[in-house]
């Protein structure tokens, strides 16, 4: 059955393959971005396959904004019934140089964005009996990383606010489970190993027993299955295609 699905930060990288992935799948897509023009690519791709997709730009730490959005995707495809949250802020900064602005935009994107998004979206799943969330965390939240404090924080909040909305909304239809992926080649990594803050792949590789860094379709693929029909018992989850870097 083709559903409508949103997903956050779709105009590029891990979820730009999100959206691919549903789409194939027969979902109807909604590729929401702060980069509006981005999304507006990505839709326009997406509809060349034959897909169902519209364009919408969205600040995900902007409550009116995300209303906004899905108030208009509900008008234009229906009600959502899948939200993959994968829009987020990264980067490396010492613990002690972590200012209180940076920790506040971090927390406001990666955490309270998520929230944002999942609190508008859930209504529609629990009318319909059925809905689909999956989080994009990260394996950061899960170990802890050097210079990242800011993101390892929101990233294991991500993880457990996934946790609580699994055991509130599991006897209503809906999954909630989150993806924390390692290392994966997408632009954002590579804009880190260019500025030098991470090595190069190979050297990342040596460290993922599956000896090779993840693509954007390990992950997209995992998700897709976590959005299905075929998921229906699964919920609460943490599942990591990580390639066996985090156990």
């Amino acid at each position: 059955m083709a559903r409508v699905a949103v997903v956050t930060g779709g105009g590029s990288g891990l979820g730009l393959a999100i959206c691919r992935h549903l789409a194939a799948a027969g979902q109807r897509v909604a590729v929401l971005d702060l980069d509006g023009a981005g999304a507006e690519d990505a839709a326009r791709r997406l509809r060349a396959t034959g897909a169902a997709a519209l364009a919408a730009e969205a600040d995900v730490a902007d409550r009116a904004s995300v209303d906004a959005a899905f108030a208009r995707v509900r008008a234009e495809l229906g009600p959502i019934g899948v939200l993959v949250t994968s829009a987020a802020v990264s980067g490396f900064t010492p613990f002690e140089e972590i200012s209180p602005a940076l920790w506040d935009r971090f927390v406001a994107v990666n955490l309270t964005g998520t929230f944002h998004c999942v609190q508008s979206a859930i209504p529609d799943m629990v009318t319909a009996g059925w809905g689909r969330v999956v989080t994009i965390s990260s394996a950061a939240g899960q170990t802890g990383t050097v210079g990242q404090g800011h993101y390892s924080a929101t990233k294991g909040g991500v993880i457990a606010l996934t946790k609580a909305v699994a055991l509130e909304y599991a006897g209503r239809g809906v999954t909630a489970n989150t993806i924390p992926p390692f290392a994966v080649d997408t632009p954002l990594l590579r804009d880190q190993q260019s500025s030098r803050k991470l090595p190069g792949n190979d050297v990342i590789a040596r460290m993922i027993p599956a000896g090779r860094v993840g693509t954007p379709d390990d992950v997209a693929a995992t998700c897709a299955f976590l959005c299905s029909d075929a998921a229906a018992y699964i919920t609460g989850q943490v599942i990591a295609p990580n390639g066996g870097a985090v156990l």
